[in-house]
């Protein structure tokens, strides 16, 4: 057995450089950043909990009830952990605390979060704005709204405290779209994992076999290989169920005929895979299928093909799209010309998102596409999705009665570079002949 693929350490000043470039851009705002809440599968019964991507990033911490806040104008990173707690601590684990989060994360002062409400309302006040996602509710949002009020009623005589609550992502989303050496290293691992996961899965399907055995055969190999899970609910569709973009029961028995769609991928120290593949639980594809795979795979080759800087994300999918219509046009599931079908979104039927998206801490990756209207143009050391698919859905009839309940989508994980391209996970092949190879007993 293959010994686990740890994440690459980091070293001591990542995340304090990281800050530094945040209060460039910061200015005289104050950043808060709440630790992600614990969720409850029901009752008691706690949910693994995922640190805030966010916080993470800029801290490190990792611990529940964290809140950062940062004083543009001072400079001043300014923590609340949580307190040592002998009773808590005996059924979750020990606590860093005041000294150690101090210590570890080297903050400019440290607090425990029993002194939110006293301490937090005053930092407010020494920004123009907030940057503070709305939406979660509690005490934090409260004290934000509540510094606002206040800034209103009292701060227009002296001319101080926040005037506006802006996004986190105004600060953040742009330092983390670029990413830096040491995450692409953690990504590397993360695509390496995921590969593992897939060839695991694929080697679990046949026909007769449910879903939920392949499901376990994924995430089995991304446990045994060192991730802490899947980064979100695996995917594994088969028959008509490949036509579902997001179907996660994994409840259905494999049939003779079908096709099996994985979407899945690892979780290793907060960085994600996502990758998918679609294979023939036979191991041999039908004529229809073949038909359908390998336009999905030629579109995908072709929109891989063009990623470098300088391109658009709008551009790699306008290439994927164009040679699925031409595809299509091709089969007599879309009228011509091809021109005319691309322009008008005839392909939208059977193409319904996009090709690309953003991969990182988050699986979908926080940025924007375009700004002011104009398609953004990728840089070194961005990472993309590539993930053209075809969806024909059960009882079409005409033309694409052939092809019904077919449901293809293959995607790779693609690193921008300064020459071009690395695809991340090459290593796990996508032509149908070696697709075919790797299913079942085929292995």
């Amino acid at each position: 057995m293959p010994e686990p693929d740890t994440a690459p350490e980091l070293p001591e000043d990542l995340f304090s450089s990281r800050r530094a470039r945040a209060f460039e851009r910061l200015g005289s705002g104050v950043l808060v950043l709440p630790a992600a809440p614990i969720l409850y599968r029901s009752r008691d019964t706690e949910v693994r909990y995922r640190p805030d991507s966010e916080l993470y990033y800029l801290t490190g911490a990792t611990e529940p009830e964290t809140l950062a806040v940062l004083v543009g104008d001072e400079k001043r990173f300014v923590l609340f952990v949580r307190d040592h707690d002998a009773d808590a601590e005996l059924w979750t684990g020990r606590r860093l605390g005041r000294e150690g989060a101090a210590e570890r994360f080297g903050a400019d002062e440290t607090h425990t979060v029993g002194e939110i409400d006293s301490k937090l309302p005053d930092l407010l006040q020494s920004g123009d704005r907030v940057h503070f996602r709305l939406g979660r509710g509690g005490r934090i949002e409260r004290l934000v709204r509540g510094a606002l009020e206040t800034a209103r009623s009292r701060g227009a005589r002296r001319g101080t405290g926040p005037r506006g609550i802006v996004d986190p992502g105004e600060v953040l989303d742009e330092m983390r779209l670029v990413k830096d050496a040491h995450e692409i290293e953690r990504m590397r691992a993360a695509a390496r994992l995921t590969t593992e996961g897939h060839r695991a899965g694929l080697a679990a399907v046949r026909p007769g076999a449910g879903e939920w055995v392949v499901e376990a055969a994924v995430e089995g190999a991304f446990r045994r290989g060192g991730a802490d899970g899947p980064g979100f609910e695996t995917i594994v569709g088969s028959g008509p169920n490949a036509c579902v973009l997001h179907y996660v029961t994994n409840d259905r028995t494999i049939g003779p005929d079908d096709l099996v769609l994985i979407d899945a991928g690892a979780d290793l120290a907060l960085y994600n895979g996502d990758v998918t593949r679609t294979a023939p639980a036979s191991g041999r594809f039908t004529d229809a299928q073949r038909a359908i795979y390998d336009l999905v795979e030629a579109a995908r080759e072709q929109a891989l093909a063009v990623v470098r800087p300088g391109t658009t994300v709008e551009e790699v999918h306008t290439v994927a799209a164009g040679v699925l219509t031409e595809g299509l046009v091709e089969l007599g599931l879309v009228d011509g010309p091809v021109d005319e079908a691309v322009e008008q979104g005839s392909y939208r039927s059977y193409f319904p998102h996009r090709t690309s998206h953003w991969l990182g801490l988050d699986v979908h990756e926080p940025g924007d596409f375009a700004k002011d209207g104009v398609p953004r143009e990728l840089v070194a050391g961005m990472v993309i999705t590539i993930e053209p698919g075809l969806y024909i859905a059960p009882g079409s009839e005409g033309a694409a009665a052939p092809y019904a309940g077919i449901g293809v989508r293959i995607e790779d994980e693609v690193l921008v570079t300064s020459e071009g391209h690395e695809n991340l996970t090459a290593s796990l092949p996508t032509g149908a002949d070696e697709v075919e190879a790797l299913v079942g007993e085929r292995r």
